[in-house]
């Protein structure tokens, strides 16, 4: 995909769009596939890159949500087991089985947990991903061989799906692409156009890179926003009250001494009444996550030293040797847009976390909340709700079943190129084309410099945080990496776009000062 090929396909201001879809996160993405692939005509237009924000950031799981099942949740649960089943048939080179060790330390415990991640597994039927099982302390020490031994009385497996987040962002947009819609990133919306009877009629927006100014007609306006969803709703009601509280989540990167295993650690109950987890991700082990709610979004939130403390202290309780500050070797804090509570003072741990869907007076549709295993569904719903509004004639919706660009069964996850899916041939082929390309940007990574390349040409790369961020994972796993790397991926980046030396002291200059969010001094 190419983004000014996109740009040239809303130039037309006389065009009437079906949907114009504001945010380029995972729901955002999740409409745009959604109304694209019913054969809508639909834009989705992002202020800054697919992914940049809360979607690039999570825990890299899809799950049911046990901790909800704690809660009695049931049918949030229920439905995001299912939707995790689809996620991992319509994108089986980005969505993997993970297994999932508790090791638990009373035989209560052991009781407890394996008759709820059995009923766990009932609510999955048909959508599983393998069945939990009571395994001794031995076998627990065996696949967790970092794992507290004093006081061990066994432990619980269970199922759940890990995947790449951002990856799968950027897959979503190439699918929107191949089923007729548009997805441009680096593009923001300034303004919504209301008819004479004050109804959403379109947006204007502004290309970040030229500044142009385009006019976008259409029949529905759709506000994925997530964390910003407050600042679209400002633009169709001046006098709107915030209805989100932004929730953040971090997460520490540490080296894989401190887990040794394909398995996963869960912590079912920590001191501030979550769960925990330390999950294995592109040979590194992700631990978290934190709950803290935040007065104001944040596009670039840094980690709180409570939070940095609080996940230390935790996994401390469980890793032996425990990890310290001197081990981490990535942070990176994420915010969730929750519905803001009623009452002063409510946790962000007891705030709904299903997604909803509000109409405005002036017809916007905001769609906020949920997870990335529910985007599907939450597309769906929205979209449906344009439909039930009758903004759109009835077209069936075909998600449940629908590929994700990249589709491709059994990758081979011991090549760090199964995310490219059905573009890893293509992307082999250009390596060959020339010898530079076949360079790894850093002696210590995978990454070369033909994926940079790729990530330009095919994949709306346009800035270097976009390629060390989110199209190789390099900033996430290895922060100080990244920023030793940026100068000459960025110079490699300048020959491809066009760009001058100026763009790249600028391009250094700026993924500078946002690494410092992802760095542990």
């Amino acid at each position: 995909m190419k983004r000014e090929e996109q740009i040239n396909r809303i130039q037309n201001r006389d065009k009437i769009w079906d949907f114009v879809v504001i945010g380029g996160g995972a729901t955002g993405l999740g409409c745009a596939v959604d109304a694209a692939s019913r054969g809508y005509q639909v834009v989705m237009l992002e202020q800054d890159d697919f992914a940049k924000c809360t979607s690039s950031r999570s825990t890299k799981l899809v799950h049911g949500g046990v901790r909800y099942l704690q809660k009695g949740d049931v049918m949030l649960v229920l439905e995001a087991l299912h939707e995790r089943g689809r996620m991992k048939a319509n994108a089986p080179h980005l969505v993997k089985n993970q297994s999932f060790v508790i090791a638990n330390y009373t035989w209560w415990e052991n009781f407890l947990y394996f008759c709820g991640l059995t009923f766990y597994d009932l609510l999955s039927a048909g959508f599983g991903y393998g069945h939990s099982k009571f395994i001794s302390k031995k076998s627990v020490l065996q696949r967790l061989p970092a794992i507290k031994q004093q006081g061990l009385k066994g432990g619980v497996v269970y199922h759940d799906g890990q995947f790449d987040d951002s990856r799968m962002a950027v897959n979503l947009a190439e699918t929107c692409i191949e089923h007729g819609g548009v997805a441009i990133n680096h593009f923001k919306v300034v303004e919504l156009m209301h008819n004479a009877q004050g109804k959403i009629c379109g947006v204007k927006a502004i290309d970040n890179e030229t500044g142009n100014l385009y006019e976008l007609r259409a029949k529905s306006v759709i506000n994925a926003a997530g964390i910003f969803v407050d600042e679209v709703m400002k633009l169709d009601e001046v006098g709107h009250k915030p209805m989100v509280k932004p929730s953040q989540g971090t997460h520490l990167v540490l080296d894989m001494k401190f887990l040794q295993s394909d398995d996963a650690l869960m912590v079912p109950k920590t001191s501030d009444g979550r769960v925990l987890f330390a999950v294995p991700w592109h040979n590194r082990v992700v631990v978290g996550t934190t709950d803290v709610l935040r007065d104001h979004p944040e596009s670039e939130p840094h980690a709180l030293e409570e939070e940095i403390d609080f996940i230390l202290k935790t996994a401390g309780l469980y890793m032996v040797p425990a990890p310290t500050r001197k081990d981490i070797v990535g942070v990176y804090a994420g915010q969730r847009p929750l519905a803001a509570p009623k009452k002063e003072g409510k946790s962000a741990k007891e705030i709904s976390r299903s997604h909803k869907i509000i109409v405005s007076d002036n017809g916007l549709i905001t769609i906020t909340g949920g997870k990335w295993t529910s985007y599907r569904l939450m597309a769906e719903d929205t979209i449906d709700r344009a439909i039930a509004l009758k903004l759109v004639e009835n077209r069936k919706c075909i998600t449940k079943t629908l590929k994700i660009h990249g589709w491709r069964p059994n990758p081979d996850l011991a090549s760090h190129y199964y995310i490219y899916g059905s573009d890893e041939p293509a992307l082999h082929q250009l390596e060959q084309e020339n010898s530079k390309y076949q360079e790894k940007i850093s002696s210590h990574f995978d990454y070369t410099y033909g994926e940079v390349a790729w990530a330009v040409r095919h994949e709306m790369a346009r800035t270097l945080d976009d390629v060390l961020a989110r199209r190789v994972r390099l900033l996430f796993v290895d922060a100080k990496e990244a920023l030793r790397v940026a100068p000459s991926v960025a110079e490699f980046m300048a020959l491809e776009l066009g760009m001058s030396n100026s763009w790249v002291e600028e391009q250094v200059a700026s993924f500078t000062a946002i690494s410092k969010n992802f760095i542990v001094e």
